[in-house]
């Protein structure tokens, strides 16, 4: 053959790959309101950016006639290129080929860039879209999913992972997604679940449509294994990217800096009066973040699920922080099993990646109940306490408002390490609320009067002088335990000097093996 043979050969080989499963299959993605792998790719991507990698890969099977059913690249796509100029390694798998389905070699694939991604400290992005293991090579495929869930094991906290489930990801498949970092989920079109509708219907007569069980909104709003629920595909890319901005290459490095135009010295006048005179009244405490953090850009976490306690990325002066906030519009802001976890995961994964932690405290306590009880609330409350007391980045908490109980102690506090504490004037650190605390303290001398109006007098009275004492953050900044009162007013100010002073923080925990944290 002549040069020019061999080019065209290559050239020849290139198209045959980029189509896929053939253009009828491409044909039958697009009619069900999905992209093609490399479609994705290419908008997840900066544009001109991505090196592919082992684009002429096929399978290896010779079982049930599949040795003359050969596609190139078997399913994935994989290689990296850029988003905003910054290095990502991504695998994109393609449903137009066996469903995507996994084989040996497509997992090698997969292994081959996740490897490659830990080597160079650079995030890792998979697009889900596949039917499950490939029947027809038996245990190899099951070993291949193996071989990619320790992977995942030695990435976490290493290099962020992210993962897209804009197709089917059933079986096995599922684990991958679920080791990563974040989770997000395409509406209709998307779905996750251990064993399917069928199966279920068999073992236990449950009969029940694929969406109610593993849909984008169970997930997102019922089970939390979702982070991010988008209504198109093009939706989830943009947040994949914006997700991208806020996270270091990997735990050895910073997260990004930007510059920004929103001062340092900007005030929020509202802030002043956005607390209710009546403590037992709501307020949203989005209305407090978008106040504070810069150009009021806040990209929640979670937003559908436990929605008592808020998660997310935002910037003060251009610098990445996670933000924690309970949330009195949504069950007073108690904190739960759910909101317990969720809160406990994201403080873990910012201090992985040196991501501050900034947290707006407003918590009544802990949710009283049998079903909370029976349901471990114990563990999963000792999840959070555990995350933020091994935490070792800067670590700012703002009690707004109400911080009761061991619900105190969890969300941020100076014994767990906290480094600066601010209080508003309004904030209220106690054991429990003035109603509660007079009942327990003067049970006996209420007990001991004859009239009910002797009952509700005493009662008024003493509730007022245990609110005078304790329904003020002065008590606590008495004994240190609060750094200073701010004005609401001045919340971003006292944070970004926060954050620039402890810039240069350095903490350690002892050295183990790995901690224990209660599961």
């Amino acid at each position: 053959m002549t040069i020019e043979d061999n080019i065209q050969l290559l050239l020849s080989k290139r198209e045959e790959a980029k189509l896929g499963g053939g253009a009828k299959r491409i044909e039958a993605q697009h009619k069900k309101g999905k992209f093609t792998a490399r479609e994705r790719i290419e908008l997840l991507l900066d544009e001109g950016s991505f090196e592919e990698f082992d684009m002429f890969v096929s399978h290896n099977s010779h079982d049930f006639g599949l040795e003359k059913q050969q596609y190139l690249t078997d399913g994935v796509i994989t290689g990296y290129g850029t988003i905003d100029g910054r290095v990502v390694y991504v695998f994109s798998q393609d449903f137009t080929i066996f469903g995507g389905s996994l084989s040996e070699t497509m997992a090698r694939k997969i292994c081959k860039v996740m490897d490659q991604a830990l080597k160079v400290g650079a995030p890792i992005i998979g697009i889900n879209d596949s039917g499950g293991a490939r029947i027809q090579e038996g245990v190899k495929s099951l070993a291949g999913y193996a071989e990619i869930f320790q992977r995942n094991i030695m990435a976490s906290g290493v290099i962020p992972q992210l993962s897209a489930v804009f197709g089917p990801c059933a079986g096995g498949a599922v684990y991958s997604p679920a080791l990563t970092d974040f989770i997000l989920m395409s509406r209709d079109s998307s779905y996750m679940f251990v064993t399917g509708p069928k199966v279920a219907k068999t073992v236990t007569g449950e009969d029940i449509t694929t969406e109610e069980l593993g849909g984008a909104d169970v997930h997102g709003k019922k089970s939390g294994v979702s982070h991010f629920i988008a209504d198109s595909e093009e939706e989830g890319i943009l947040i994949l990217r914006k997700l991208i901005s806020f996270l270091p290459q990997n735990n050895l490095e910073d997260p990004p800096f930007v510059s920004t135009n929103d001062t340092i010295h900007r005030m929020e006048d509202l802030l002043n009066e956005i607390i209710p005179q009546n403590s037992n009244q709501p307020y949203n405490v989005k209305d407090v973040i978008f106040s504070i953090v810069d150009n009021g850009e806040f990209l929640e976490v979670q937003r559908h699920y436990a929605m008592n306690i808020v998660t997310g990325f935002a910037r003060f002066n251009g610098m990445p922080v996670g933000i924690v906030a309970n949330q009195p519009a949504y069950l007073a802001g108690v904190l739960d099993i759910n909101a317990s976890r969720k809160a406990a995961r994201f403080v873990r994964f910012c201090d992985a990646f040196n991501i501050p932690i900034v947290t707006l405290v407003d918590v009544p306590g802990f949710l009283p109940g049998s079903n909370q009880e029976f349901g471990g609330i114990i563990i999963h409350g000792a999840k959070l306490l555990f995350a933020y007391g091994e935490a070792t980045v800067p670590k700012i908490t703002v009690t707004l408002r109400k911080s009761y109980g061991g619900a105190h102690d969890v969300m941020g506090s100076k014994q767990l390490r906290g480094d600066i504490n601010y209080a508003w004037p309004s904030a209220e650190i106690a054991v429990m609320g003035a109603s509660g605390a007079t009942e327990i303290l003067e049970g006996k001398n209420i007990g001991k009067l004859k009239t009910e109006a002797e009952k509700a007098a005493y009662t008024k009275e003493k509730e007022e002088e245990y609110s005078r004492k304790f329904s003020n953050p002065y008590e606590a900044a008495r004994y240190g335990f609060i750094d200073d009162v701010i004005e609401p007013r001045n919340t971003r100010f006292r944070i970004i000097r926060a954050l620039q002073t402890l810039a240069t923080k350095k903490d350690s925990n002892p050295p183990k093996k790995h901690s224990n944290i209660p599961l």
